[in-house]
Order: structure tokens, then C-alpha cells, then sequence
């Protein structure tokens, strides 16, 4: 009996041995794993550059720049442009006018900078020459040019442009621009904050400031209708 005891003890202490076996060979392959995938982590590059056209190398404006086909990125004004991108992606480069250029990043780039001068080929139709008249025919054409009245000289046409009665009535009419509106207010402005606490300028030189006086002492000047009194007709019975 003692010798069978003896065998079942080591029958159970071997069990006990695999199962801490398998454990840390079970823990082992995850460490392995997991030092494999931080070996394997993606990596970022900063690719920068400038778009130019290959005829005149001149800079080409807002060029919309893909990787992996999703927009990232668009090219500035002067054709400069920066996107951040891993090894193995695919770049591409897109214009209205230029074709389209594309090309995969190398899977061995090390450096975390990466410039480059990219070049886009021109891709336009120039089209034959239209030429549009307002006569559905040659002879219609023709006949009328021919019925041109070309006896009006320089002279008879700036007297025409430079009528008064055109001219008093352009200057009766006209009113201030949007831009000498925005210089005015800007103006304003201005003045309000650089004589903050000070004594308000004089309006002496500003047209504005008279056209309003003016228009307010006409305004004022201008004489009232008689006032009319409404007689009951029972009060004067």
C-alpha cells in the first residue's frame, strides 16, 4: 500500500508541473507577441513640399493632396503644402488644370522629415476659334454694316457724354459708394479712438460734416404748412 501511495503522489505532482508549464509557456508567446507588435508599431513622417508646373515652374494654388484616397491636405497660395504621413501609404496629387500624380511612400524611410518638389503636367484642350455675331447670316451682317451711320465724330460724342442736364442729374442722384462708406465709418473710427478722452477734432475739413450740417439747416429753414382749424359744425350751431 505504501509503495502504491508513493506512486500517486508523483502522478500528481507531475500534473502540477505541466499546468505551471503550460502557463508560462501560454505567458511566453504573449509577451512575444506583444514585443512584436510594439517592433511593428506605425510610424509618422512629416512630408512637405511645393506643387510646380512642369512647363513654367511656376507655383500651382490650392492642390488638393490624398493619401490613401481621403483628403489630408491642400496646397497654399505658393504651392507649399504639409501632411503627415507612415511608409506604404499613397500619395496623390490633384488639379482643376494639372493631371493627376501619384505614388506609393517606400516601406524603408527612416527620417522623420521628408521634403520634395513635386511637378504636375498641364492637362487642358485648347478648343478652335468661335467667332459669334448677333446676325444669323454673312448677308444680314454685311447689309448692316453697310447701314452704319459713322458720321458722328469724337467731338459730337463727348458733347453727348458731357450733357449738363445728364450730368446734374447723375450728381442729384448718386449716392456714396461702398467703399467710400467703409473709409468713412473706418474713419470715424479711428478718430474716436485716437482723441479717447480728449477733446473732440474739428470738423472743419470734412465734407461729410458739412453736407449734414447743410442738409439739417435746410431742414430747419424750411417753412411749415399753415396749421388748419377743423370747426365742429355743432359748435357753430
Amino acid at each position: 500500500m505504501q509503495k502504491i501511495n508513493t506512486i500517486y503522489c508523483n502522478k500528481s505532482t507531475i500534473r502540477k508541473h505541466l499546468v505551471i508549464f503550460i502557463f508560462i509557456l501560454i505567458a511566453f508567446t504573449s509577451f512575444a507577441q506583444n514585443s512584436a507588435a510594439i517592433t511593428k508599431k506605425k510610424t509618422y513622417i512629416q512630408f512637405s513640399g511645393v506643387v510646380l508646373d512642369q512647363d513654367s515652374l511656376e507655383p500651382i494654388p490650392f492642390v488638393s493632396i490624398l493619401v490613401n484616397d481621403k483628403g489630408r491636405a491642400v496646397s497654399d497660395f505658393y504651392g507649399f503644402f504639409t501632411v503627415v504621413i507612415s511608409p506604404g501609404d499613397v500619395l496623390k496629387f490633384l488639379a482643376v488644370t494639372h493631371k493627376t500624380r501619384a505614388y506609393k511612400i517606400e516601406d524603408t524611410c527612416s527620417l522623420q522629415h521628408y521634403y520634395a518638389i513635386q511637378v504636375l503636367t498641364k492637362d487642358t484642350i485648347t478648343l478652335q476659334t468661335v467667332d459669334v455675331y448677333p446676325w444669323p447670316s454673312k448677308d444680314e451682317f454685311k447689309r448692316a454694316f453697310l447701314a452704319l451711320d459713322l458720321t458722328a465724330t469724337d467731338y459730337d460724342r463727348a458733347d453727348k457724354n458731357l450733357n449738363q442736364t445728364a450730368l446734374s442729374y447723375i450728381e442729384r442722384n448718386m449716392t456714396i459708394s461702398g467703399s467710400e462708406a467703409y473709409k468713412n465709418t473706418m474713419k470715424g473710427y479711428y478718430t474716436k479712438v485716437y482723441t479717447a478722452g480728449q477733446q473732440p477734432q474739428i470738423q472743419l475739413m470734412n465734407p461729410l460734416a458739412w453736407a449734414q450740417f447743410i442738409d439739417s439747416w435746410r431742414k430747419k429753414n424750411k417753412p411749415s404748412k399753415p396749421k388748419t382749424k377743423v370747426i365742429n359744425k355743432l359748435n357753430e350751431d
